[in-house]
């Protein structure tokens, strides 16, 4: 714990009241009318100490007290915690979640229960999200057509929780795959620490159905800028619920990685997507420093109280006087 002032600059302010004495001083003493005496030697032989008591007794030490607590109130103290640190991995972590209509087969269990591949999607990586200390984590959501839900950021509170809103169709209902992976690569290859810790991890149960860039030619500018790719298939090869199809393409999700330095996970059920992510949080981090926290509580407030306890002794002291 340590003491620090935002606005030290107030302190300048500290012989004010010196030179306000110094220089208006003389000009309220040389007002009104003198007094002239035949005798100025028995003034002179007058007690000075009782003069200069007076000048600087008890209401100047107030009142020079009084001014300092002022001073320290406006120069912003702050009490800062110098021992917070969080560790930095130095790692821009990107995921890329299908939101195609088939991500809406309920082949997925959790707790015994029934779900949608979304929604197991959901749970899991909202888990791993919240492991990633130190990481930068953003999100893009991608069906027919691929947005950036939640930018790079440490919050990643609030990159959870934009993956739990996201729904199925929300972005379309096919699968603009190779868009999804060039989005990433705009978005991470301008920001962030070294290329060899920008890691995209790209979920998704199907092939590519739509976009604009091919998935090989997007993996392609990825490894170009360094961007690492791990893909993970979900869902099993072919699958038909209420008339919804995908077919998991396998060969280009390998392909992707191994394009771009990563690794390729078959998904099929949920433990088997928990395993990946204990997996992934195993990813070799940044030799970096910690980063230094700066908590700082502001202690102004018992200042301004004392100044105004010191206030209220020099009126009743005036008062009495």
């Amino acid at each position: 714990m340590r003491l620090a002032f935002e606005w030290a600059w107030a302190w300048l302010l500290l012989p004010l009241p010196l030179l306000a004495y110094r220089f208006l001083a003389p000009l309220r003493r040389g007002a009104g009318q003198a007094l002239r005496v035949p005798d100025r030697d028995r003034f002179s032989r007058a007690d000075p100490i009782g003069e200069s008591s007076r000048r600087f007794g008890p209401d100047w030490l107030i009142a020079a007290f009084m001014w300092l607590c002022l001073l320290f109130a406006a120069a912003r103290p702050l009490l800062l915690d110098t021992g917070l640190t969080a560790p930095a991995t130095g790692r821009d972590l990107m995921l890329a979640v299908d939101l195609s209509g088939s991500m809406e087969v309920r082949d997925a269990r959790l707790a015994g229960r029934p779900e949608s591949r979304l929604n197991a999607i959901k749970s899991v990586a909202g888990d791993f999200i919240e492991r990633r200390v130190g990481d930068r984590v953003g999100l893009i959501l991608f069906g027919g057509q691929a947005y950036l839900q939640a930018p790079l950021s440490f919050d990643r509170a609030t990159v959870r929780a934009f993956l739990d809103e996201s729904s199925v169709g929300l972005a379309g209902r096919q699968t603009a795959l190779g868009d999804a992976i060039a989005l990433a690569v705009k978005r991470m290859s301008d920001e962030g620490p070294a290329p060899d810790h920008r890691v995209l991890v790209l979920l998704t149960d199907g092939a590519a159905t739509a976009g604009v860039l091919t998935p090989l030619k997007a993996a392609q500018l990825a490894c170009e800028t360094g961007l690492r790719i791990y893909t993970i298939g979900i869902g099993s090869s072919r699958s038909s619920q209420s008339g919804i199809s995908s077919e998991l393409d396998e060969e280009t999700l390998v392909a992707i990685a191994d394009i771009t330095g990563g690794r390729y996970f078959r998904a099929a059920a949920v433990g088997r997507l928990e395993e990946i992510y204990a997996e992934l949080d195993l990813l070799e981090p940044a030799e970096l420093e910690e980063l230094a926290l700066r908590s700082g509580r502001p202690a102004h407030v018992p200042a301004l109280f004392l100044a105004l306890a010191l206030g209220l002794v020099l009126a009743w002291r005036a008062r009495r006087s």
